[in-house]
């Protein structure tokens, strides 16, 4: 029998492909970086010429006037630097990336992804660059490259210490991020958390290197959050993966547990042949769309009655988290949408998933963690407000909720 019963997860792409996005919102921001790091270096050259009472001969002087370049995702607006010879001997300050009089390149759109994908930590960055403005730029040094990555690095680490205690967080979504690239022969991994705030705002709380899915990797990522300030959330969001919640039952013991139906579903169907997926797939809809735990248990037990026979497997793997599954049906309707998957991280990463499984070659583990970084920067931007905010407040109160509907409780109905 030659039928494929294997789901790729990863293929999904019902998103927006955030690398466009990241092209078009971060172009003219990641330009000024590159210039401003050039003109650094450049400056550096000069360090010795002094003036006659110590200070510098070459500094900074302004910038020529804003022009824009024609590239294929739209006009990109530009400024650069200029420097002054104080003692007389004369400098002039030319980008590499935007020699002068230049007004058009139809190669930025492909100069930006391959600056994330494998510039970002290789030495392919400055080839990269060169993309910008085609062959005849010159003077990429490998400096400047050099201090536009540490730029980004550093960015990152500020962003890892940044305290969070200053924000009730209500719900996280956790999951590994298989990337497709590799660094020594080790598949590259990154634990990723989304949270969102007591006012519906959703960041990124944590991206952070992981050889593979451990307990003792989750450990210190929640470790590192909570030694940041963060609280006990009410509800993590995720996937099987045994790591992860050992490590949120010491961590964050108080935190209720809901696994991700988009995995499960999937692992559920790689159980059985192809032929059979689309019926079984519909009968595990009809589990996690019902519209109350009562008959969501009902659906459970319907999908035990028609394949525990034939495919045990499957039905002992849904089985395996029921009380994990239906653990949503306790929090606000509103919410549901948003917490029975774990689509926030894997809408964000579906598109660096299709593109590095076509890369080759391997990255520096802090250079894949960079890149995500700056994804997730760029994909913050479009996020919108947690559907039912409103509702947040309640549930960090503690308000009761029965299939998504908030219970009366005897104080409401005194009053």
């Amino acid at each position: 029998m030659k039928k494929s019963n294997v789901i790729d997860l990863s293929s999904r792409e019902e998103n927006a492909d955030l690398l466009t996005d990241l092209i078009r919102q971060g172009a003219r921001k990641l330009i000024a970086q590159a210039i401003d790091a050039e003109l650094t270096t450049y400056l550096e050259a000069f360090s010795e010429r002094k003036l006659g009472d110590g200070r510098a001969a070459v500094v900074r002087n302004g910038f020529q006037p804003e022009r824009e370049i024609q590239t294929g995702i739209g006009p990109v607006a530009v400024k650069v630097p200029k420097v002054r010879a104080k003692d007389g001997q004369g400098a002039t300050f030319r980008s590499a990336l935007v020699p002068p009089y230049v007004r058009k390149t139809r190669s930025l759109s492909a100069a930006l992804p391959w600056l994330y994908l494998k510039g970002i930590s290789s030495g392919e960055m400055e080839a990269a660059l060169e993309v910008l403005v085609g062959p005849d730029a010159t003077g990429l040094s490998a400096s400047t490259v050099a201090r536009l990555k540490r730029e980004w690095a550093a960015e990152y680490n500020d962003w890892r210490a940044r305290r969070l205690d200053r924000d009730q967080w209500v719900y996280i979504w956790a999951d590994g991020i298989y990337s497709g690239l590799r660094a020594e022969d080790v598949k590259l991994c990154a634990l990723i958390i989304i949270g969102v705030n007591e006012r519906g705002e959703k960041r990124f709380l944590a991206i952070e290197d992981g050889v593979r899915e451990s307990t003792q990797s989750w450990r210190e990522v929640l470790l590192g959050l909570k030694a940041r300030g963060m609280n006990s959330p009410k509800l993590a969001i995720g996937d099987g993966a045994m790591g992860l919640w050992a490590a949120l039952d010491e961590v964050y013991s108080d935190t209720r547990q809901q696994r991700c139906w988009v995995h499960k579903m999937n692992n559920v169907l790689n159980r059985v042949p192809k032929a059979v997926q689309p019926k079984m797939k519909q009968s595990l809809y009809d589990i996690w769309q019902a519209d109350t735990q009562k008959n969501s248990e009902r659906a459970f037990d319907q999908f035990a009655s028609l394949y525990d026979a034939k495919y045990p497997k499957a039905v002992e793997c849904l089985y395996r988290d029921r009380h994990e599954l239906l653990a949503f049906y306790d929090f606000p309707a509103q919410h549901w949408q948003s917490i029975r998957t774990t689509n926030p991280i894997e809408s964000t990463f579906a598109t660096i998933r299709h593109r590095t499984k076509r890369a080759k070659g391997c990255l520096a583990r802090d250079g894949i963690l960079h890149m995500l970084f700056k994804l997730g920067q760029t994909a913050e931007k479009t996020w919108r407000r947690q559907r039912g905010f409103d509702y947040l407040a309640k549930v960090i109160t503690g308000v009761p909720f029965k299939d998504g509907i908030e219970l009366e409780t005897g104080n409401q109905i005194a009053a």
